[in-house]
């Protein structure tokens, strides 16, 4: 049988946003195309290293030295091991110019990052959506938090958020199931810090992806405290395209997924100033092929999105599809990190904790709100956790035979450590650009990136440092040492921007329905539609913004508008 070219709509990328893009599109009754540039990943069956441990690995889990050769950018932080590899982009085929660093970390893989992330999942607030405005900053956001509400509503029930109601106007609660317990250590402190602020800092449970109750509906089982989500989770414990909104989408019977699917370009009609489909090059063929559609969803992750726009429609625009404003490719953030403070707590030898917990703790944002003023914009969050010290601890008195293996068997200290995520500011020098004079396996050119931290980002990340360790000592935690690492933009793995919402098509990509101004039947709901960064985590906002589109989406076909 012939295959299909036709479709109602096209999603572009099986990540987080595609996913949702994907489930709401055909659970209202469109016939979708989701387009994969990746390989296939089957839930569960292929979650290779699902159940192993260390000694599994040949090298115990770690990189080796082909490993850090074939993948020089991976190999700056934590993604490149034995564990996932594989799961990773591959770097001699898919490369990129730095201008300035940047760590790109991608995925192409079905699923993308969503078999990969941090699982951290928070609202933004009023707080967030105003900024912009507020402060003169790049452009207003075209929404505000009332605007969102309902689809944080929505996504959290169907992923499964666990968290607790704190009622802080800063961090907005949501659906949640019941959070992942704080261990004794965590709790205490959390109470000793609320008590040194006078209730203006607050240490609170981490609000996650995974799902603390059963979801019988989705096939999910509740999280069984492995804390090996990164390598796939056979019980659906973590929310992902795989374990979640894929089902529910082939489940309709409206759903292909097409793999090994790069998308070179959105096919405009200048005519009709619409997208009538897409161009794909088939990656393991290298044969072309068209497919069209009534409405397009991008959502290939925020620099590959925009990377197609920009390669679309250059005989109308010499920039791209979407260029017109002269933002496309601008305004990149990313969260910037690895700052903050670790001690230990004296006490507690008598207390331990059950199983490997998947996240611990959260100290919300408490720079720049309130009566609370410093001498840069926005703010910072906290994420840690407390634990025990375990076999891989130095015990320097105890450097050999039976005493060593004695100490070893019980556990040591109690630790407690947190790091800081900053704002970012929307800065439209940080930008990407298109780089034809050089190409990826395909022929295609490839991006450069050029990113970086200005004063604002920086005057933050001392208060980052000072702050952590100015709360573990008010919480009576002993030895405090501020923690400063090797950040450069991307490790947060959270980049976003470079399609920015807006109110005007003169100063943005896109209109508050996530709509292209110049193809209203493009819809962008990835990161790069963001127009500022808030400091907590995005990928909720994601799911929200995509599900909000869909709707608006079918109800434009349905009305005749698209």
């Amino acid at each position: 049988m012939a295959e299909n070219m036709h479709y109602d709509a096209i999603v572009v990328g099986s990540g987080i946003s595609g996913g949702w893009a994907a489930k709401e599109l055909t659970e209202r009754g469109l016939k979708v195309l989701m387009l994969e540039r990746g390989r296939n990943i089957e839930h569960v069956t292929d979650y290779v290293n699902t159940d192993k441990e260390a000694w599994d690995y040949p090298h115990r889990g770690e990189a080796t030295v082909e490993m850090k050769d074939n993948y020089p950018v991976l190999k700056r932080d934590y993604p490149l091991n034995e564990q996932t590899y594989g799961m990773w982009a591959n770097e001699q085929e898919n490369p990129y110019v730095e201008q300035k660093r940047f760590d790109w970390f991608r995925a192409y893989q079905l699923g993308g990052r969503s078999l990969l992330w941090g699982r951290q999942s928070y609202r933004f607030s009023d707080i967030d959506f105003e900024a912009n405005a507020k402060e003169g900053v790049a452009i207003d956001w075209p929404i505000r938090y009332a605007d969102i509400a309902p689809w944080y509503d929505h996504v959290e029930r169907f992923a499964g958020i666990s968290g607790s109601v704190e009622g802080l106007a800063q961090l907005p609660d949501g659906q949640f199931l019941p959070p992942i317990p704080l261990n004794i250590v965590e709790k205490d402190v959390a109470a000793r810090i609320q008590k040194a602020f006078g209730g203006k800092r607050h240490l609170i449970h981490s609000r996650c992806a995974n799902i603390t109750e059963p979801k019988p509906e989705q096939n999910r089982v509740n999280c069984q405290y492995r804390n090996k989500c990164w390598l796939g989770c056979p019980y659906g414990g973590y929310f992902s395209t795989q374990s979640a909104t894929l089902p529910v989408a082939v489940a309709t019977g409206n759903l292909t997924v097409r793999p090994f699917s790069i998308v070179r370009q959105v096919i405009y009609d200048k005519d009709s100033k619409r997208a009538k489909g897409v161009e794909i090059i088939d990656a393991e063929t290298n044969q072309t092929y068209e497919y069209t559609a009534k409405v397009i969803f991008l959502n290939a992750s925020t620099f590959n999105s925009t990377w197609v726009l920009m390669n679309s429609a250059t005989d109308i625009w010499e920039g791209g599809l979407g260029s017109s404003s002269g933002e496309l490719g601008h305004n990149v953030m990313d969260h910037h990190f690895r700052v903050g403070a670790e001690g230990t707590v004296e006490g507690y030898e008598d207390k331990y904790y059950f199983g490997r917990r998947p996240a611990g703790f959260y100290v919300p944002r408490f720079r720049n709100i309130g009566d609370d003023s410093r001498d840069y914009l926005r703010g910072f969050g906290y994420q840690g956790s407390a634990s025990r010290e375990g076999w891989q601890r130095d015990v320097a008195e105890l450097n050999i035979g039976k005493d060593l293996k004695a100490a070893l068997s019980v556990p040591g200290d109690w630790t407690i450590g947190m790091t800081g995520f900053g704002e970012m500011l929307p800065y439209h020098d940080n930008q990407i650009a298109l780089d034809r004079g050089k190409t990826d396996k395909w022929g295609n050119p490839v991006l450069a990136v050029s990113v970086d931290l200005r004063d604002n980002e920086r005057k933050m990340r001392e208060d980052m440092t000072q702050d952590a360790v100015e709360i573990f000592e008010a919480a009576g935690v002993k030895d405090v040492k501020p923690v400063v690492k090797d950040y450069a933009p991307g490790m947060g793995i959270h980049e976003m921007g470079t399609a920015r919402m807006g109110r005007d098509p003169k100063t943005s990509v896109l209109n508050m329905h996530n709509q292209v101004w110049d193809a209203q039947n493009v819809y962008v709901t990835d990161g790069s539609c963001m127009t500022s960064s808030a400091c907590v985590n995005p990928s909720l906002t994601y799911m929200a913004l995509t599900a909000r589109a869909a709707e608006h989406a079918v109800n434009a076909l349905k009305s005749g508008d698209l």
